[in-house]
């Protein structure tokens, strides 16, 4: 316990194996049975004070020594020890930082922790007895629900307890538990994660629930929870699993609570719960009367749809393959209330209007539950039938559907709900009968026009000049819904509505659309809308939105219509259409008001109108380019994701036109400024917003892929005057906090997984990690086609970028340590250059080959000298006639290339390999792993082959290298420049946890430069110039920092570091200062800053000197201090953190013989300052580092 109080994970380390010892000592075997000597609480106070470091690393030692236990130890069951588990162990766990990789752990090979917290709780509860084990795991169950989870603790927490083998051990409490743990998952912002805790959840409830103790009623409820798009989708093998334990336990549920207390029998059968749910739904309750209910719940019209597809399918595993028509029979049963209802909508003036709803609601959830999108799987058969099953009542719905619309029913705010529930069944019959299926059937498409001229009527009318009414309103509302639906089913299938909008009524009401109207709040609707879920605002916004629906629609059928500029009217019947700068002004206006949920029809519209007037509005299309990205900057931060990036993609397409680019390129006038603006924004954006840059980039080179024709040399003469997107797209890559980069790497894990993963099959991959911005522009360059001079020209073009880059980051002022951001770019730039290289000609490496020798022989870090070696071996291996002008480089400052040298040999030792092929995976992912790169600037193979928008270029090599590179282990081959920056981070196990920056080109790091500041005020104070700075940025205490300022200024220190210099204000630091603070240099470096400022003191001759106690410290008396030494001290509790004891070049300690381990900080910085001023004032000379053994030379 004593030990534990230093809070230094190099001093606890050593005593953990003695643990072990103490369980031995504590555990008899008599009679065959272990019995606990000394009371385990005593172990567990040990753990509990690591658990409560603030020393995150000693934590994390605590947590795995502890689930480590029972694998080495067999330990008698103890309630203490289970109590310690639901308590502080898993209060520990909820620490997300605890399961990041260990160094040198490949990424997405999962957490240590979590794999070893899985295997704990399997061989904990195997151990406990079968009366214990119940309890203990609803109380661990009942933890997970008592706080709000991040994604990483709740996946693998989850995941252990999916672990635990079958049993049935939790009742209806257990499920209920398992349910409020489900809705804890639902909070975290990370899809993927999320869904595959779900996923596991599922499973552990499949594993420990006993079935006779919950009844399907409790099943289905829990099955709610889980979300679908997420976990639980028709056709993955958790479905599968579902379905089979459904099956096995079919007999055996219990009943529910309510039929218990009720006295009801509940039916046991699977078929028979859910035939009785099925009508339970359908049948509207006494409550439900006319029109005056809401709407009906679209969650338990989920819940019903869910549970009648699990049905169908349990009963296809009982049957054969060959028994289709029972499968059908028994989809029939379920359906057949959803069909009696659905068939008499349309014709039946007795079937109440909420039986009506419930069944359209009902079979909205089938379809989209069902669908093959859904259910991802290939000839779905129960999709078949249930389409085929309401075939015959789609007449009946179309006719349900155009009274409800067109009659005056719907009057109130409320019935705006109905109207999207209407048009949204509507819309999945439309898409049905689109496939193909129903061939022979009209009835959806024959009432069409009757809704069209009936909406068209309603919004014509006029009140005369009267106040409107909330109905008159509320069914313009309604028509122009309706209206926007149609043009949206005519735009899919445009055969089959060909007369749908035809010339006429249809054709002049839309051409003369007022685009500036809105709707006028009536005064009656006051009292209605304090009872509605929606205010009057987006009752308007959908109005507007559905209007520019309908124009859109208009614009992308008379596009070619529409003129470069405004001018006389051709067709006074198409005003909209030509009139464009009055429309793009209308949209402008419309984007001001609109929410960003409402402006998707908008910017497809100035999609369509931009084009026609950037060369004469200029000043307008500019306008619009920074109103549309106002919006999707101002949502980029917003909870409403799904939202966003629908908005950007539409975005990314009405700025980034092959039209518009093509135009403004032409012109060179601000919209070109602008673009490109807009371009390095949405560049700056994707460092706090992954995927951002994919949209982009993906878009654009889509756009100049063009299959060979007439215009593929104009589009790739587009692409050279925006050659700046695809060089940014080359280099890309921001540098993730610890935080982010812990979620990548579990993310990764969790896509490794693959098909055992539900959530893997469920959820889109959307491709948004930024190394998928990298290899869509090299799927791009390697599509080009060196033998098309605009390809060439445009390859040619981004080399010489590239190399212009290269050099402005060779002379940046910026550090350059390994895995450092500069480090990262040089990288990817030569790794470019050599996709590059085979589509080079002589030509053109006679203007650039003394650019890439220059880059070979200046320093570099290991995995760059490898790449631009590996090209300058491909150049003259190819093209020998440049060997004279590579050894001319040789003889200028030989002594500075012998380790140039070597890692030519290195490089050559290879060169049956490097000169046959470039193979991607080598360029990519195997030699940054053997030159110690960080794993973030790995890419796999398969991710080229997983990103499917740019397609692969088949005589390009994308094979795996020969095995004698892909098998060698990083190693001490990575050779490094001498005369290299002294400040690299090299030898770091975590030096990709050195970086903090987000945003490359924003440096973070202070820029001080201290040495003319402070040697000015030492010369202007009278004192000599020493060379000893004092950093007490991690000190808290004022009095502490104020006695040793006044240390640091009587022993002629040269500055001393504060994280604050505001403390000279504090009473107890002047109380100790004594005005030392006046006369002594002052420098503000913050805790965060401290590794950097590190860095750059080294790279100026700095010996970084700590004083804390480690197993390779040096003793004081045996030091001798170098002229330019930097003392860092450590924090008053915890001392100096395990991340800066990497930084230091030594670490001395103050010779101790009492019983009190440590010294107060200022007394110990003292000691070393006063040290470093009797050397120097002893002037002794001789070799600085340790010193010998003779001690006695002090002087006095």
């Amino acid at each position: 316990m004593e030990t534990l109080e230093g809070n230094q994970v190099h001093v606890i380390r050593p005593v953990l194996p003695k643990l072990n010892d103490l369980f031995e000592g504590a555990v008899s075997q008599e009679d065959h049975e272990a019995c606990w000597l000394i009371h385990p609480s005593w172990h567990m106070c040990i753990y509990k004070r690591m658990f409560e470091s603030e020393n995150k690393i000693l934590s994390k030692e605590g947590v795995l020594h502890f689930l480590e236990l029972f694998e080495t130890q067999l330990l008698p069951f103890s309630p203490e020890v289970s109590e310690f588990i639901i308590g502080p162990l898993m209060d520990a766990l909820s620490e997300s930082s605890l399961y990041s990789r260990s160094p040198g752990q490949l990424i997405g090979s999962g957490s240590p922790l979590g794999l070893k917290l899985q295997k704990f709780l399997v061989t904990y509860t195997s151990l406990l007895p079968e009366e214990i084990k119940s309890g203990f795991l609803l109380k661990f169950i009942q933890k997970m629900t008592s706080r709000h989870w991040c994604a990483v603790p709740i996946l693998f927490l989850s995941r252990a307890l999916a672990s635990v083998p079958k049993c049935n051990a939790l009742a209806r409490e257990g499920l209920l538990a398992l349910r409020d743990v489900l809705q804890c998952t639902l909070v975290t912002h990370q899809i993927l994660l999320r869904g595959a805790a779900q996923c596991s959840l599922l499973q552990a409830a499949m594993n420990l629930v006993d079935a006779e103790k919950v009844s399907l009623s409790d099943v289905s409820t829990f099955l709610m929870s889980l979300r679908q798009e997420e976990s639980l989708g028709r056709g993955t093998s958790l479905w599968t699993e579902l379905c089979d334990w459904l099956r096995v336990n079919e007999t055996c549920f219990g009943r529910s609570a309510a039929c218990s207390l009720v006295g009801l029998q509940e039916p046991v059968s699977l078929n028979a719960y859910v035939k009785t749910l099925v009508q339970e739904y359908v049948k509207s309750p006494a409550w439900e009367t006319g029109g005056d209910c809401g709407v009906p719940d679209g969650c338990e019209a989920q819940l019903v749809a869910l549970m009648v597809l699990l049905a169908v399918d349990v009963e296809g595993m009982r049957s054969h393959h060959s028994e289709k028509q029972r499968t059908q029979n028994v989809l029939r049963m379920f359906l057949e209330p959803l069909l009696d209802a659905l068939t008499r909508a349309g014709t039946s003036a007795y079937l109440p209007l909420p039986r009506s709803e419930r069944s359209l609601q009902l079979l909205l959830k089938l379809l989209h539950a069902c669908s093959p999108e859904a259910s991802r799987t290939q000839d779905d058969e129960v999709f078949t039938l249930l389409r085929n099953l309401v075939l015959p009542a789609t007449d009946s719905i179309a006719e349900f559907i155009l009274r409800r619309l067109t009659v005056d029913e719907l009057s109130s705010v409320s019935d705006l709900d109905r109207c999207r529930l209407y048009l949204t069944v509507f819309t999945e019959l439309t898409r049905l009968h689109g496939e193909g299926a129903w061939e022979g059937v009209t009835g959806l498409w024959r009432i069409l026009r009757p809704l069209r001229n009936a909406s068209i009527r309603h919004l014509q009318d006029t009140d005369g000049g009267q106040e409107p009414t909330l109905g008159r309103q509320i069914q313009m509302v309604v028509s122009m819904a309706a209206l926007a639906t149609v043009c949206e089913a005519t735009a899919r299938q445009p055969e089959r509505a060909q007369d749908a909008l035809d010339a006429g009524p249809a054709e002049s009401f839309l051409a003369s659309l007022p685009l500036s109207r809105t709707l006028q709040k009536p005064r009656s609707s006051v009292s209605e809308e304090s009872s509605s879920s929606q205010g009057w605002g987006k009752v308007v916004a959908q109005y507007i939105h559905d209007q520019w629906v309908c124009l859109s629609f208009r614009l992308k059928k008379y596009h070619a219509l529409i003129p470069a500029s405004e001018g006389a009217l051709l067709d006074p019947e198409l005003p909209a259409v030509q009139r464009p700068g009055r429309t793009l002004q209308c949209a402008l206006d419309a984007l001001s008001v609109l929410p960003a949920p409402h402006v998707l029809p908008v910017l497809r519209c100035m999609k369509t109108l931009v084009p026609k007037l950037l060369a004469s509005s200029e000043s307008l299309c500019i306008e619009a380019f920074d109103t549309a990205w106002k919006i999707i900057s101002n949502t980029s931060l917003s909870n409403t994701q799904l939202i966003f990036w629908s908005n950007l993609k539409a975005f990314v397409q009405f700025v980034f036109d092959a039209k518009v680019l093509t135009i403004a390129a032409k012109i060179q006038g601000r919209a070109y400024l602008k673009i490109k603006e807009i371009m390095y924004q949405m560049i700056e954006m994707s460092a706090i917003k992954t995927g951002v840059f994919n949209t982009l980039i993906s878009y654009c080179c889509q756009s100049w892929i063009v299959p060979a024709s007439s215009v593929s040399r104009g589009s790739l003469a587009n692409a050279k005057n925006y050659s700046e997107l695809v060089l940014e797209a080359c280099i890309f890559g921001t540098v993730f906090r610890r935080d982010q980069r812990l979620i990548q790497d579990v993310q990764t894990f969790v896509e490794n997984l693959g098909h055992d993963c539900a959530a893997n099959v469920v959820i889109e991959n959307t491709k948004r990690e930024d190394h998928y911005v990298r290899i869509c522009a090299v799927k791009f360059l390697c599509l080009l086609d060196d033998s098309d001079m605009s390809h060439k020209s445009f390859m040619e073009d981004l080399a010489v970028k590239l190399l212009d880059k290269d050099e402005s980051v060779a002379k940046s002022r910026t550090r350059y340590y390994v895995n450092s951001q500069q480090h990262r770019v040089k990288n990817r730039i030569w790794q470019v250059l050599l996709v590059l290289f085979p589509r080079f000609d002589q030509n053109f490496l006679n203007r650039i080959i003394d650019k890439i020798f220059q880059a070979g022989f200046i320093n570099n870090q290991a995995s760059v000298k490898y790449y631009i070696e590996w090209i300058i071996i491909l150049i003259l291996h190819k093209f020998p006639q440049f060997l004279p002008k590579f050894w001319d480089c040789f003889s200028d400052g030989e002594e500075n290339l012998k380790t140039s040298i070597c890692t030519f040999l290195s490089v050559l030792s290879h060169l049956d390999v490097i000169t046959q092929n470039i193979p991607e995976k080598t360029i990519f992912y195997i030699l940054p792993r053997l030159s110690g790169l960080v794993e973030d600037e790995w890419i796999a193979t398969d991710k080229f082959a997983r990103f499917t928008d740019i397609p692969s270029d088949s005589a390009f090599q994308w094979y795996l290298s020969p095995a004698q590179l892909r098998q060698v282990n990083p190693g001490d081959w990575a050779q490094q420049d001498a005369g290299s920056d002294p400040g690299e981070a090299d030898n770091q196990s975590t030096c990709g946890d050195v970086q903090k920056k987000v945003i490359p080109w924003k440096d973070a790091v202070p820029e001080v430069d201290l040495e003319p500041a402070l040697r000015g005020r030492g010369a202007a104070l009278g004192r000599p110039d020493g060379g000893l700075i004092v950093v007490a940025s991690l000190i808290d205490k004022a009095a502490n920092l104020g006695g040793l300022c006044r240390t640091c200024e009587v022993f002629g220190a040269s500055a001393l570091v504060l994280a604050n210099p505001q403390c000279v204000n504090d009473r107890q630091f002047q109380h100790l200062s004594v005005s030392a603070e006046q006369w002594l240099p002052l420098v503000e470096v913050k805790p965060p800053q401290l590794t950097d400022y590190l860095q750059q003191k080294k790279a100026e001759g700095y010996s970084i000197i700590g004083v804390e106690q480690t197993a390779r410290s040096v003793a004081l008396t045996q030091y001798r201090f170098p002229e330019k030494s930097l003392l860092l001290l450590g924090n008053e509790r915890e001392g100096i953190p395990a991340a800066l004891i990497q930084q230091l070049d030594v670490c001395v300690e103050i010779p101790q013989q009492g019983v009190i381990r440590s010294l107060n900080v200022h007394v110990s910085g003292a000691l070393l300052v006063w040290e470093y001023t009797r050397q120097r004032l002893c002037g002794r000379p001789g070799r600085e580092g340790p010193a010998s053994s003779d001690t006695s030379h002090w002087c006095h």
